[in-house]
């Protein structure tokens, strides 16, 4: 179902069955939109809910979550009304579809997966964790927040060239002194994204993040 009366236009999906075991907020890379995380959404988590906006920032033709002044150069007071739009939106989606606000995990690519990041590090209250596909450190927050309990994978690529090897040990460590749980994986790949990110990041979902989250994720019938 497709829905825009919430703040965002945005793509729901639900396989129907009582007490989904999780919720994945499916946050597009730049140029992308509410349809391009669905397929990897269902292969994370075949009975999850699914919720996927469209960013409502425009550069040039393309659709991105908040403003850049240059490449690699955020608009961080953009950034971090951007970020407050999009918790808001979570807290109002989960109520309306009557969905568990504690089991709420980002899924982020690129631009998605920088402000999922700033959502942990700002509005923590509203994700139960997060898998961030190729961030970069979108906001350093003082004080920081506390983030325990609050499971993160990082998919990174060995050759990208976009969010290198620093960016992502900086974040790594940002969220770690946070306290949050911090899993990073390392691809043979670049910037675009490979079957294996499906494949680490559903094992991830099920072991990782489900102990991190008080096993609030496990499958049911495994």
């Amino acid at each position: 179902m497709n829905h825009e009366d919430l703040g965002f236009v945005y793509r729901f999906e639900s396989t129907g069955q009582p007490d989904p075991p999780v919720t994945l907020l499916l946050l597009h890379g730049m140029g992308g939109s509410e349809y391009d995380m669905l397929a990897l959404g269902r292969s994370l988590h075949p009975q999850a809910v699914l919720v996927s906006p469209r960013g409502k920032v425009l550069e040039g033709e393309k659709v991105r979550w908040f403003r850049r002044i240059a490449e690699g150069i955020f608009d961080l007071e953009d950034l971090q009304r951007r970020t407050h739009e999009l918790a808001d939106f979570v807290e109002v989606a989960t109520a309306a579809h009557k969905l568990d606000p504690h089991r709420v995990v980002a899924v982020g690519y690129s631009n998605g997966a920088n402000i999922a990041a700033s959502l942990l590090l700002l509005r923590p209250e509203t994700l139960a964790g997060a898998i961030l596909l190729r961030p970069m450190v979108p906001i350093r927050p003082d004080p920081l927040p506390d983030l325990q309990r609050k499971g993160v994978l990082i998919e990174a690529g060995r050759n990208d060239p976009m969010a290198g090897a620093g960016q992502t040990a900086q974040l790594a460590g940002l969220l770690q002194m946070a306290g949050a749980p911090v899993t990073v994986y390392w691809h043979e790949a670049g910037h675009a994204l490979t079957e294996m990110d499906a494949t680490v990041g559903r094992y991830w979902l099920f072991t990782g993040y489900a102990i991190a989250a008080g096993n609030a994720a496990q499958p049911q019938g495994r």
